[in-house]
């Protein structure tokens, strides 16, 4: 089984989460598979500029291509369920 089949995968994206935009006062088990990554007022809440630092990280993890400019790469990132269900659904090559 690779590691993309694994139920780990959503785990390994939340450090990955944690481990790049510094959340230290946050530990996996904080962030729910279906909390609203972005956005004022809700779930995690970040930014522009946690999305730019996140999808670098993700790019190099998973060798995964993704376009600032994509309207579909907004939702992508909505959650950790929908950003494991795009990595597993484009593997690297």
């Amino acid at each position: 089984m690779s590691t993309l089949d694994m139920p780990s995968l959503e785990l390994e994206i939340k450090q990955l989460i944690i481990a790049t935009l510094d959340l230290e006062d946050l530990s996996p088990d904080d962030i729910a598979n279906d909390t609203v990554l972005f956005g004022s007022g809700e779930g995690l809440g970040l930014d522009s500029i946690d999305a730019l630092e996140l999808g670098v990280a993700l790019q190099k993890k998973y060798q995964i291509k993704l376009d600032a400019h994509d309207a579909e790469a907004k939702e992508h990132f909505q959650t950790v369920d929908r950003l494991a269900a795009f990595i597993r659904a484009n593997p690297p090559a």
